[in-house]
């Protein structure tokens, strides 16, 4: 090689790198300037930003694809309604089990073989009426918060799955029926459970179901007045949020319908919980309470013995003089 072509060869190759290096420069240079972050995460991250997006829809909310209010009502079902509800229930059952075993039911004194009129035909209707929708909502409501958890772990997907859309539709639809009972109720027996004074003596001694002599009582003692305005003021409760959750067609924001739920299943676990004391008061508590209300018929006895005012306003109606109960003999 001669010696003017080795020198035009060293100069291209010099000036090929002083090119080399000039693009290099300009390009770290544009890259130092330019968003080298993920678009992706930039994208989730302004929607849990709750950034607001277009959408054709008018409701309030749902211009937000996720909002963290979302994520705090799902950690408090899951994280504390799920994971104690159960145990809340089972503690009652257990309660109830221990005083039926240490105490028993309340036995009838006195059976007579005579019959009184406790409830009329209507009363019974409207009770059992509620008392079954009770029941219904109880049923699925339970199914539908616990469900995932404690049935598809025995029964599998399938039939938990067919199991929770028909407990949706009957919690739905059975849920403003339920509030028409709770209403009658309301309006056919407050007359009967205005606290009185004499009530303060049943609860000393339950009534005389575990020890003292037993207080006079009228129509309704004061456990039953308690469970009277238990059911009132929860079936507000259950009701209003049942009802917004039931229609979510009236401007309900995401946020609203997620305090609904929170306070609707909080005080309808309560609810269902207290009702056990009811339930075992009205059957194997009290000896001849279930008959009462299913037949609308009392044992003489069982009226002196329980409701002794109301006894003796019926007897004297019907123009005859009260017996004395046994206790009172």
């Amino acid at each position: 090689m001669s010696t003017r072509t080795a020198k035009r060869a060293v100069g291209f190759l010099v000036l090929g790198t002083l090119l080399v290096i000039l693009s290099s420069g300009i390009l770290i240079w544009q890259a130092g300037s330019a968003d080298v972050s993920n678009p992706r995460a930039n994208f989730w991250r302004a929607v849990r930003d709750g950034v607001p997006g277009y959408t054709s829809v008018s409701t309030p909310g749902h211009h937000v694809l996720i909002l963290n209010s979302g994520e705090n009502w799902r950690e408090i079902r899951n994280e504390i309604l799920i994971r104690f509800s159960p145990w809340l229930l089972i503690a009652a059952l257990a309660v109830m089990g221990a005083f039926y075993w240490r105490v028993g039911p309340d036995r009838l004194e006195e059976h007579t073989g005579e019959k009184v009129q406790r409830y009329a035909t209507w009363e019974r209707a409207m009770h059992w009426y509620t008392a079954g929708l009770f029941v219904i909502m109880a049923v699925t409501g339970l199914c539908l918060l616990l469900g995932r958890v404690l049935l598809i772990p025995l029964v599998g997907h399938p039939i938990v799955s067919g199991a929770l859309q028909a407990s949706k539709v009957l919690h739905n639809y059975c849920g403003p029926l339920l509030l028409v009972g709770f209403a009658l109720i309301f309006v056919s027996w407050v007359r009967y459970n205005i606290p009185r004074k004499y009530d303060l003596d049943w609860f000393k001694g339950m009534g005389g179901f575990l020890r003292g002599p037993r207080p006079h009582i009228g129509r309704v003692n004061a456990g039953e007045k308690g469970w009277f305005w238990i059911v009132f003021l929860f079936g507000i409760i259950v009701g209003i949020t049942g009802v917004i959750l039931d229609f979510p067609i009236w401007g309900q924001s995401r946020y609203t319908m997620q305090v609904s739920h929170v306070i609707h299943a909080t005080v309808a676990v309560l609810f269902v919980t207290i009702s056990f004391g009811h339930i075992y008061m009205g059957t194997i508590g009290v000896e001849g309470a279930f008959e009462g209300m299913w037949t609308g018929y009392v044992d003489k006895g069982w009226a002196r013995q329980h409701s002794d005012l109301w006894y003796e306003e019926v007897m004297r109606k019907k123009g005859e003089h009260p017996e004395p109960s046994v206790s009172e003999q």
